[in-house]
């Protein structure tokens, strides 16, 4: 276990640009090894070398022609990254400008990498490439505007995983902002069907075409998230996560938590001080 290093952005000599461009190199001599937890996006493309990230508790390997996209609140810790080449594009969520781009940055898959295939690594290098170049030019001699363009076209180049699946169900959308605000006071999916207006069933297939979970099975997944969170890095006891995520008590959540991981709270604490 390991305390939160909270990460604001804070772009380095352009007080209005939403866009900034780090190598790999810059971010070794920038990283602690220690665990994040950033209020902007990451994004990174991988030229060649090999190392991993976690995210959220998933282990992501760094690989040739290789892209990671770690979204605002996810926790993460870069490991065996001293061979590793490429970049890495931190923006603010309001930063892509066509529409696609702006909805997939909004619901952005929590743990996305995926490998970039041969035919679109050149668009996938030369859309990097002009936006490091502009990212790096004097305020005095480009528009904030440009970056956050080029920003689109690289994400529109990289067909991030999740891309099409996200944008085609407007419906999982809804869900999935809905549930972000309400998971730690409402638990099952009938509550966000009835505050959506849907049938149960209708609500819960759209999710399943969207993620491959049903719409319970997506709550769950969310809590379990939160509360591995807290217990592993805020070190909160059963009973206080218990409060923190809704649960009536420390029994009922450890329950909850045994039946979704195959640990009890404090035997996954545990585990996790132990790395």
């Amino acid at each position: 276990m390991s305390a939160i290093r909270q990460m604001t952005y804070q772009p380095a000599g352009r007080r209005a640009a939403t866009v900034e461009t780090m190598t790999f190199g810059r971010l070794r001599e920038l990283n602690d090894g220690g665990t994040q937890r950033a209020d902007f996006h990451v994004l990174a493309v991988i030229d060649a070398g090999s190392g991993s990230v976690t995210v959220d508790f998933l282990h992501r390997p760094l690989k040739d022609r290789s892209a990671v996209w770690i979204p605002p609140g996810a926790v993460h810790r870069w490991e065996d990254i001293a061979e590793v080449a490429g970049h890495l594009v931190l923006f603010v969520p309001t930063a892509p400008v066509t529409r696609a781009t702006r909805e997939l940055v909004a619901f952005p898959d929590l743990a996305a990498h995926w490998s970039i295939p041969d035919l679109d690594w050149p668009f996938v290098d030369t859309a990097r490439s002009h936006l490091v170049l502009e990212a790096s030019a004097p305020p005095g001699d480009s528009s904030t505007e440009l970056p956050e363009i080029l920003l689109s076209a690289l994400i529109t180049r990289l067909h991030p995983p999740h891309a099409e699946v996200r944008l085609t169900h407007p419906l999982f959308r809804l869900f999935r902002s809905s549930v972000e605000a309400h998971f730690r006071q409402h638990h099952d999916a009938g509550y966000y069907a009835r505050a959506l207006g849907y049938a149960p069933r209708t609500l819960s297939r759209a999710v399943q075409q969207a993620t491959g979970r049903t719409a319970k099975a997506y709550i769950v997944e969310r809590i379990i998230l939160e509360a591995k969170r807290l217990l592993a890095h805020d070190r909160l006891t059963a009973a206080r996560c218990a409060d923190t995520l809704g649960f009536p008590d420390a029994s009922n959540f450890s329950v909850f938590f045994h039946k979704a991981t195959g640990k009890r709270p404090g035997a996954w604490q545990a585990t996790m001080a132990a790395d």
